[in-house]
Order: structure tokens, then sequence, then C-alpha cells
């Protein structure tokens, strides 16, 4: 498995390895003989039957039709998936489920590219016509549309700066540091066979930790949540992240007190969304969310 596999499906980069040309051309090709799978689409019917008016005036113009839901697409095998799977059902906003299948190459095909992300990741979304990707814009727009509760997302810019700041230091730290751990110690090996050498998981490990040791030591010290009093979005991203290294046999519950505290608050604030998010993670590894250590 290369790096660009792996950061294909986390969403990390977007470029092609010749280690899985062949793969990739198979499900590509597969796809493309096949169509893009068509997507739940909201759709309005109108009756074919006619019936005569008795008055011989004009109709006038009817209501406006009533906006579609988002279609959100996404893979839950991927954090920031997830992450805005949870806030979408916490906020109670409709959305049309799009599923897009990572491990089948879905997202690599010229129709996904065309109609649906030009940059072929997930998660995105299409808002009646207006395409968008990235989760954290995302969460931002929907936010500026009242679609997003204050309490996840704030619009006081004191409080909303807060959570932004969470925000822009994770993408380049915890992510990227646990996605690569993910990556080498459980993805890999999976999908080459090749066991990964103990100095190269150890140095990974080493550099997830200093920033786990952050998140303990910093952005848990004198709060419940890493942006303040009350759960926000940026613990729902976080969690989503530190969750991923379950299928890598690491717990973080052992070393980090306060992060395996800040870990149940979140799942109990966010819960049914939260372990319906995470029943993969679960069952890959063997986990369950109340697992003892």
């Amino acid at each position: 498995m290369s790096p660009s596999r792996l950061a294909s499906i986390l969403g990390l980069t977007n470029s092609d390895d010749n280690d899985d040309k062949n793969w990739l051309e198979q499900a590509v090709a597969t796809n493309r003989r096949r169509g893009f799978p068509q997507r739940q689409k909201t759709t309005s019917t109108t009756s074919t039957t006619s019936t005569l008016s008795m008055s011989t005036a004009a109709p006038g113009p009817g209501p406006a039709p009533a906006p579609s839901p988002v279609h959100y697409y996404y893979d839950l095998m991927s954090q920031p998936s997830r992450a805005l799977f949870i806030i979408f059902r916490l906020s109670g906003m409709p959305f049309q489920d799009c599923v897009v299948a990572l491990r089948n190459g879905e997202h690599l095909t010229d129709e996904y590219k065309t109609n649906i992300n030009r940059f072929q990741r997930v998660p995105c979304i299409n808002d009646n016509g207006y395409k968008l990707a990235e989760s954290v814009a995302i969460l931002r727009y929907l936010s500026a549309k009242g679609k997003i509760p204050e309490h996840l997302y704030p619009k006081y810019f004191v409080d909303q700066a807060r959570v932004d700041e969470f925000l822009e230091w994770q993408h380049m730290t915890l992510r990227i540091t646990c996605a690569l751990y993910f990556r080498t110690v459980w993805l890999e090996p999976l999908l080459t066979g090749r066991t990964p050498k103990e100095d190269k998981i150890e140095k990974l490990r080493m550099q997830m930790e200093l920033n786990l040791d952050v998140i303990e030591d910093v952005w848990l010290q004198n709060s419940d949540f890493v942006s303040g009093s009350t759960l926000t979005a940026a613990d729902i991203f976080a969690a989503c992240e530190i969750e991923q290294t379950r299928m890598a046999d690491y717990d973080v519950r052992i070393k980090y007190p306060k992060i395996r505290a800040w870990l149940k608050r979140v799942r109990q604030t966010c819960n049914p969304h939260y372990d319906v998010a995470h029943e993969f993670v679960y069952k890959i590894s063997g986990t369950g969310p109340q697992a003892k250590l």
C-alpha cells in the first residue's frame, strides 16, 4: 500500500502511485463499465393524468419548489467524514446519504471528478448545485447558512476563533500523525502483506504521541473539552482522528488519563450518533466503545 493510496482514502493527497496502479485501474475500469452509481435523490413526482379546467383563465405561477436536502458524499472509514456525519446528526440537519465506497475506487472515476468533487476525495457536499469539498470549509459554510447550531460552531467571533484555533492546529499535527501511524501499522500490512520495521513504527508512534501530549497537557489542561467547558465541533474532529488508532492496536487510554476521560465525555454527548459513525472502527479493532483496559 503506497502513501498516496492511503492519502486518497484519508483525504491527505491526490497523487497516483505505481504500487497500486493495477488495483486502481481495475477499480476504475469496473466503475466505468457500470457507470458511476446513481445516488439516492430527492425527486418530485407529477401525475400524468390531465384534467380539464372549468376556467379559461391561465393559471398563475405556483409556489417555488422547496430546495432539496444537502447531498453528503462520505465514507465512514474516513475520519473527517465521520466527524461531519456526527455533526449533521446532532444538528438535526436533513441530508441525503451519498455513500462513496473508497475501497472500490468509486472516488477515482471520471464521473466522480466531473460531477461530485474535482479533488476526488471525501467528504464533500452538493447543496442544490453548489459543490464544496474539505470538511472544515463545509462546516463553516453550513454554519453561515444557519444549519449548524451555535453550541457546536459558535457565531460570536471570540468563541468561534477558539474553535478555529484548534481546527487549524490539528490538521497538520494530530490528524496527520495519527493517520500515518494507522496507515503504517494496520492498512499497509493488510493490503501488501509486508510487516513494517519496528524502528519505523516506533518513530511514527513517538511523533503521534508528541501531539497527544499537547492534547493532554495543553488543550485539556484546565477544561473538559478542547475549546472550553462544552463540546464543540473541534472535539468531534479530534476524537474521530484519535479513534482511528484503535485499528492499529493503539490504546490512547493507557497513557493519557485526561484524553481517556475526554473521549468518554465526547461519546456520551454525541451518542447515539457517535457509536453509529464508529461501528466500523469498533468492529475492525475488536474493541467496543466501553472496552476496559
